[in-house]
């Protein structure tokens, strides 16, 4: 099958209706980050919608395994083993190809390996949190990780946030960039996230709900989960809880 070329011209605009409003007070950050003044709308430049490119020769060998990407040798991270895929999508819904897929998490007690962590969760010394990985001629991406786990945040006086994994993807231009979530399906705890409720279309939420994949299990090893990413448009992933590009 041979592979649409890059999109050259103008990526679809964001619909800023289905994203969530830069400030929503209910979720305490966004209070100082929200911008104070109206937005200006910018023509892209042609390195803006032409740049950067990513090639597989940047890769090593084990960016998409988060179960032993930093574990020492014959070790491996310890909680749930799980599979995420999925394919990233234009708004047309063709596949990308080529595009940086990042993604870092906490571990299974829900802590992250960084240095300002507070949470009294303890570290699993075999897991770094953080991968990394280039769309096939289709779209497609894969790696494997451990389910991470909830974690208390000081934004209310009890406030969790559910399993989640985030993502920055990289497209064919600086305008395609996207910073994200992803939730697993079932876990009553996303209802009750102050960064989830600040979404206002129900649909949208669902669309940053991986399920679970049945079909893509690996039996007597790991769970899969799919989750696919629509950059820019009216149907697009919703960034990362703040509204950004054109």
């Amino acid at each position: 099958m041979k592979t649409a070329p890059p999109e050259t011209g103008a990526f679809f605009a964001r619909d800023r209706i289905w994203h969530p409003p830069a400030l929503t007070p209910g979720y305490k950050t966004s209070v100082l980050r929200s911008p104070q003044k109206a937005l200006i709308s910018l023509e892209g430049t042609t390195t803006e919608l032409t740049g950067p490119v990513f090639g597989h020769n940047m890769l090593g060998p084990t960016d998409n395994d988060l179960i032993v990407n930093y574990a020492r040798p014959g070790e491996m991270a310890i909680g749930q083993r799980i599979l995420v895929h999925g394919r990233v999508l234009d708004e047309r819904g063709r596949g990308v190809p080529g595009v940086l897929v990042e993604f870092w998490q906490a571990n299974a007690g829900g802590r992250y390996r960084h240095k300002k962590e507070t949470y009294l969760a303890a570290i699993d010394p075999n897991f770094g949190g953080v991968g990394r990985t280039i769309t096939d001629d289709e779209g497609g991406y894969w790696f494997k990780t451990i389910q991470p786990g909830a974690y208390p945040w000081p934004n209310g006086v009890n406030d969790w946030r559910p399993a989640h994994i985030h993502f920055s993807v990289f497209g064919h231009g600086f305008a395609q960039r996207l910073i994200t979530q992803m939730y697993f399906e079932g876990d009553p705890m996303i209802a009750r996230c102050p960064i989830v409720r600040t979404i206002p279309d129900p649909q949208a939420i669902e669309q940053l709900i991986a399920p679970l994949d049945w079909n893509a299990t690996v039996p007597m090893d790991m769970r899969a989960y799919k989750f696919d990413i629509v950059l820019r448009g009216r149907r697009s992933t919703l960034f990362e809880n703040r509204k950004e590009g054109n």
